[in-house]
């Protein structure tokens, strides 16, 4: 009779590590590292645990502008290591309560990995430009269009997106979800979120004493906090108008009517205004700069207003309110849209145009006139010449002005013509696009869209010259002008939407909050001229205007002063708000005379 072995004879087996060991412990089973790692990663995970493990790693991997604000604004270890570790707390706490509800199942996976790639590319823009993610910067964004999207693209974009977002993809793409019934996995999700959320509360009165005034005096730290800021301010953007009433639109042209002026006047007035893009008036030649950046406009003997401050720090926030009655704090506070200075314009009787040479448009501005873009249609000739895809230089406004002229209604063109051209103008990143070859007097300049990549001086000369382009592209405006005079009595009046920021205080481009933008993105340049037509028509003092040269200014007076010089009377007007005012009729003598006696001698207004 065979005998029966004690035991089964054994044979060579892969046996996969216990639960919970480290995946190096599988190195003495001949398993390599990264197999250890990818059998660890594919073991049975509740949702819970990846949504907790995935944002303590965006807390640390993808927030490093925030930990260097912190750095900065605490000077000391012992000052900044206890608010980093703190806000560290609020950061994973605050991204485990919003995922949690996702934590549900695989088919969430996708949803994770936008917001590790959303993560990522907000951090690459945060260190780059030195910009916070709050709701204005992200419908700035949302309304670029396809020409500034292409040029805040980057190799360093790309790499730094994969730097962030490489681990987390493959974690989760190998993870497994263990499927649980309903109402276990959402009571369980609950849980979740009242744990983090006691937790970041116990977090907060602990660290009261030092988080409160950190946060109070320093507000844009909120809208570096990564991923949060950013789900916060696309939400805040996307859904929103979802849940607010229906704006209607309110009019405000009833009793407009052209002035006095009009009744026997020989030639109507021709009246340019131009809204420049992400002009710093600290970077004009007219205003002191120690560059010659304006050498054209100070050969046309414009007048150069030199304290002069923005509605906002970004276009869509600056050039609807530049144009509304309502002023900043007005515009800012309304619940329903109203109409605006190109409405009143044309209720008046006068002939309006907007030409537009930016691909994101008027900001709704223009909805209701005659508008354009500069670019469509046009000659392939031209288009060859200034033109780089669907992005030109701003002398393509000039091209074709003569015809669009002509083509305004010819009883409302008897009366008068406003004509607003909106510039491409120093547009940044890639200040180098926004002047030609021919203009590029400051070398060598920066000619990458990754700013840090250049030294200081070369950014400088890039968007010096981005100035100088726009000081030949008004120069020419005005020469045009001139042409005009022996059938109208021409104007012209220029002004900034915002400023830029270049490297002042860490910060790039622009669109900081307006409560602690820095300066140089609210200080804007603003420029006059008249020819002598439009002086005699306006009876308009030289010697006025010269002496008020450093009176305040905002984006509030636009409105009022633009009605003011084509003499066009509403209800809405206000004398005090027209800069000049006071340099019109009588009363200019009087204030030249107040303004040069308030002045001592050898000193300029104040």
């Amino acid at each position: 009779m065979l005998g029966i072995p004690s035991r089964p004879p054994s044979f060579p087996q892969h046996t996969a590590p216990a639960k919970g060991a480290l995946p190096g412990a599988a190195q003495a089973a001949g398993v390599t590292p990264w197999q250890a790692i990818d059998d660890w990663l594919a073991r049975p995970r509740s949702p819970r645990r990846v949504v907790v493990w995935l944002s303590l790693y965006l807390a640390v991997a993808a927030n490093w502008p925030l930990w260097n604000e912190l750095a900065r604004i605490g000077g000391a270890p012992s000052v900044y290591l206890p608010s980093i570790a703190t806000m560290l707390l609020l950061m994973v706490c605050g991204t485990v309560a919003l995922l949690s509800f996702t934590a549900w199942s695989r088919w969430m996976k996708p949803i994770w990995f936008g917001v590790v790639v959303l993560a990522a590319v907000a951090q690459h823009y945060m260190l780059s430009y030195r910009v916070v993610m709050d709701p204005t910067m992200l419908a700035n964004a949302m309304q670029t269009d396809a020409n500034e999207v292409r040029d805040l693209l980057s190799w360093r974009l790309a790499l730094n997106v994969l730097w962030v977002g490489a681990l987390p993809a493959w974690a989760l793409w190998r993870v497994r979800l263990t499927p649980q019934p309903f109402v276990s996995q959402a009571w369980r999700n609950g849980v979740l979120l009242l744990a983090v959320a006691a937790l970041a509360a116990g977090g907060v009165m602990a660290a009261n004493r030092q988080l409160a005034p950190l946060m109070r005096n320093n507000i844009h730290l909120r809208y570096m906090m990564n991923p949060l800021a950013s789900l916060y301010s696309t939400g805040s953007v996307t859904l929103r108008p979802l849940f607010k009433h229906s704006r209607k639109l309110i009019p405000v042209t009833a009793g407009t009517a052209l002035g006095a002026s009009y009744a026997a006047q020989a030639k109507p007035p021709l009246f340019v205004l131009v809204v420049g893009e992400t002009a710093r008036a600290d970077h004009f030649g007219l205003n002191g700069y120690a560059r010659d950046t304006t050498p054209q406009l100070a050969a046309r003997q414009v007048l150069s207003y030199r304290d002069v401050h923005s509605c906002g720090t970004n276009t869509l926030a600056s050039v609807p309110c530049m144009f509304s009655p309502l002023g900043k704090l007005g515009y800012e506070a309304r619940k329903d849209d109203y109409e605006n200075l190109m409405d009143v314009l044309q209720a008046s009787g006068l002939a309006v145009f907007w030409l537009d040479n930016q691909a994101g448009g008027c900001k709704g501005v223009c909805d209701r006139i005659p508008h354009a873009s500069a670019f469509d249609p046009l000659d392939p000739a031209v288009k060859s010449a200034l033109c780089e895809g669907d992005e030109c230089l701003d002398d393509v406004m000039l091209k074709g002005l003569d015809e669009r002229l002509a083509a305004l209604p010819a009883e409302r063109r008897a009366k008068g013509v406003v004509l607003v051209m909106h510039q491409m103008g120093s547009h940044g990143p890639s200040y180098f696009k926004r002047s030609s070859p021919d203009v590029k007097r400051f070398l060598p300049e920066c000619t990458s869209n990754a700013l840090a990549e250049c030294s200081h001086y070369e950014l400088l000369n890039g968007y010096d010259n981005s100035i100088a382009y726009t000081d030949r592209f008004l120069g020419k405006t005005i020469d045009w002008l001139k042409a005009q005079s022996g059938r109208f009595d021409p104007a012209l009046l220029y002004l900034s939407d915002h400023g830029e920021s270049l490297g002042e205080y860490g910060l790039f481009l622009h669109g900081v909050p307006y409560g602690f933008a820095p300066e140089v993105q609210k200080h804007v340049p603003m420029v006059t001229w008249f020819s002598d037509g439009m002086k005699a028509r306006r009876r308009l003092s030289t010697a006025c205007m010269e002496s008020g040269l450093d009176t305040p200014l905002t984006h509030d007076n636009l409105y009022h002063t633009v009605l003011g010089v084509m003499d066009v009377a509403t209800p809405t007007y206000k004398p005090a708000l027209d800069a000049l005012a006071a340099c019109r009729g009588h009363d200019a003598v009087a204030a030249t005379s107040s303004r040069a006696a308030a002045v001592p001698s050898g000193k300029t207004p104040g």
